[in-house]
This record gives C-alpha cells, sequence and structure tokens, in this order.
C-alpha cells in the first residue's frame, strides 16, 4: 500500500509520498512513487501513484512518451488541465492493454494518481486521477488531495490546511499526516520523497528524502506525540450524573435520564442484585441514598 498527499496552495505546491509498496513479515518492498516532470523555465510537473506497482510504473512509462493523435505530450501541453488529459489517456492505455489479462488472474485494475504543477503563463493546478482515467481538480474548497492509506493522515489535514496556510506550514503538516499514519499502519514505510514548489518557480523549489536519521522529521515525530500526550493530559476528566451546572465537564446529567438498549432475560433466569454505580473519581464516593 502506500500513503501521498499533495496541496495546491496560494503560494505554490506540495508533495508528499512514502515508499512502501509491500510489508510482510520477511519482506518489505521499496518503490519510490512521486516522480517530476520539469522542463525548468517552462513547466515543472509531479505525479504521485498509489495501488498495483506494476500497473502504476507502466502508466509513469506511458505519460512520459504519449503522444496524442493531436501530437499534444506531456511535455507540450499548453496548461495543466490538457496535461491531466494526457495522464487520464495513459491510464486508459494501461486498461485496455493490461486489464483483461489482470483480470484472468484475479487482479483488480486498481490504481490512482495525484497530478499538479505548474506550465508557464498559468497558475499552479493540482488533480486526483482516478483508475477509469477520469479526474477532478483541487480547488480553495478542497486545497489538499491524498491516495492510499488516507484515512489516518487526514485530520490534522481537515484542521490546518487552507489556500492560505504558508508551505513551511503545510510541509510540517503533509509530515505530521504521513508520522499519523506511519504509526499506524505497517503498510506505509520509509524513506519519504517531500517536494515543496514555489509558485511562478517552473522548476523543483525545494525536494528531500527523509529516512529514520532526517533531524527535523525525528525531532517532529517526537515532539508531536509529546505535544499530543500534553494536550490530552490538560483536558479534564469527564463527570457522570453531575447535577445540572454543577460543574463544566459534565458528561451525564444525573436528570438526563440516559438508558443504554438493554436485552431481556431469557425467560426463567432471575436478575441478579444489581451493583454499585460507576462513577467518576471527580465525583468521590458513590452516595447509599436511594432515588
Amino acid at each position: 500500500m502506500t500513503y501521498c498527499v499533495g496541496m495546491r496552495l496560494n503560494a505554490g505546491l506540495v508533495f508528499l509520498a512514502d515508499s512502501r509498496t509491500n510489508a510482510g513479515v520477511d519482506q518489505v518492498g521499496t518503490f519510490r512513487k512521486l516522480s517530476v516532470f520539469e522542463n525548468p523555465g517552462d513547466r515543472m510537473m509531479v505525479l504521485m501513484t498509489a495501488g498495483n506497482l506494476s500497473i502504476s510504473q507502466a502508466i509513469r512509462q506511458v505519460v512520459s512518451t504519449y503522444i496524442s493523435p493531436e501530437g499534444a505530450t506531456i511535455w507540450n501541453a499548453t496548461n495543466m488541465y490538457d496535461a491531466a488529459r494526457i495522464v487520464g489517456d495513459a491510464v486508459r492505455a494501461v486498461h485496455r492493454q493490461e486489464a483483461a489479462q489482470l483480470a484472468e488472474y484475479g487482479v483488480d485494475f486498481n490504481v490512482s494518481l495525484i497530478f499538479g504543477g505548474q506550465i508557464a503563463g498559468e497558475r499552479c493546478r493540482l488533480f486526483y486521477v482516478y483508475s477509469a482515467g477520469n479526474f477532478i481538480e483541487s480547488h480553495d474548497e478542497n486545497p489538499y488531495f491524498q491516495i492510499g492509506e488516507a484515512k489516518y493522515g487526514k485530520p490534522i489535514l481537515d484542521r490546518v490546511v487552507t489556500p492560505h496556510t504558508t508551505l513551511d506550514d503545510a510541509a510540517k503538516c503533509a509530515l505530521i499526516s504521513m508520522d499519523s499514519t506511519l504509526r499506524s499502519n505497517i503498510s506505509v514505510g520509509l524513506p519519504l520523497d517531500l517536494l515543496v514548489y514555489e509558485d511562478g518557480a517552473l522548476a523543483v523549489t525545494r525536494f528531500v528524502s527523509i529516512d529514520e536519521q532526517n533531524q527535523y522529521f525525528s525531532q517532529l515525530r517526537n515532539s508531536w506525540g509529546q505535544q499530543l500526550k500534553t494536550v490530552f493530559e490538560g483536558i479534564d476528566a469527564p463527570v457522570w450524573n453531575a447535577a445540572p451546572g454543577a460543574t463544566e465537564n459534565v458528561l451525564s446529567s444525573a436528570n438526563a435520564g440516559n438508558r443504554p438498549v438493554r436485552i431481556a432475560l431469557p425467560p426463567g433466569m432471575i436478575a441478579a442484585e444489581p451493583s454499585a454505580p460507576v462513577q467518576s473519581l471527580a465525583e468521590g464516593p458513590a452516595s447509599t441514598s436511594q432515588h
């Protein structure tokens, strides 16, 4: 599996990809999933892939050499929309060539791509390309796309990333998103490829390959974990069955009438004596009075 995230911001673009393709007890595969199509001064484009590795590599090769019936290629497309169409056409070409044979062996045509960049004369653009070759474009309402194991790293992106986020903050957020995924899913792994592109540069601005020894990423992982624990410990524990208005951290009011759905005892079974109610430590000793 994999995890990749791409962001389109007012200041430029951020791309981050892991390099894990499979993980088992005695076999770990590592292949880079971020590829750059660059003609400095004219265009800078990035393709990230997730899904079946053989399909992804075939698509990347076709994209780099594809010529449409009109003569358009990734290298002479006049805008990013036309370049994204070429990527979609490449996906369909590989599907026509491989899908039927893969299906005979029970293998789905499984691939998704993030494609973005800038061509001289227009703004930065970012696209999500599906396995059918169709795609959608990022706008201010959705300034980022994820592919692969997206769920673990999504919450931090939703809370932080907007079109106005700076490139450095976006890179930091992407790395935290990746760290959350690394901690929760063995199918995502180091090294990472991080590319940060400044609007108007028309060439790769900043790029780093991150491994276990990377100073900043190690510091970020430790600091983020420690600060999460600090924030967690600073939140008051809930108070159960409190009188209305007694405190601000009431989870359950005494008169709210909260009841779980209880399944009736089988016929003939005698109910046991009820045990003492479970209470929060904030409430003190349980009351013995009857209500």
